[in-house]
């Protein structure tokens, strides 16, 4: 195996390793890059073409990605947490501020939470609404 493939075979593990244990699209762009500057290697493509390529397709990649995805994402969409304020929830344990205590279940997930009224104690079984979010816990009314 010559020195180039080698090194093109080591960028598409390590690519594909980092990717692996990171939660972000960070080095799926050199894979498939690195797989056709390896294909070049068999042509016996110069050294200096096969990096070209390689910079050249991993920015292309990166651009079309970053293009198609601000398509698909709304501006001023709600994302994770703040889909849950303004959303029903039901009270699955009794929420009681001076005693800390208080869990509400929300789109199937359980979550600790306190009431917007420090006074106001909810039952089990009550509905309540989210209100906001701190921390951890789940402000209702």
């Amino acid at each position: 195996m010559l020195p180039m493939q080698i090194l093109w075979l080591c960028v598409i593990i390590a690519a594909v390793v980092v990717e692996a244990f990171t939660s972000g699209l960070v080095s799926i762009w050199f894979v498939p890059s690195a797989f056709v500057s390896l294909i070049l290697t068999v042509f016996d493509i110069s050294t200096e073409v096969q990096i070209a390529v390689f910079v050249v397709l991993s920015a292309c990649f990166l651009f079309a990605f970053k293009l198609l995805s601000k398509r698909r994402i709304k501006k001023g969409a709600k994302l994770n947490l703040d889909a849950i304020i303004g959303e029903k929830a039901v009270v699955v344990d009794k929420i009681q501020n001076i005693a800390g205590s208080g869990q509400v279940k929300v789109h199937n997930q359980i979550w600790s939470a306190r009431s917007s009224d420090p006074d106001v104690i909810f039952e089990e079984g009550d509905v309540v609404s989210v209100v906001a979010i701190e921390g951890v816990k789940l402000i209702c009314k």
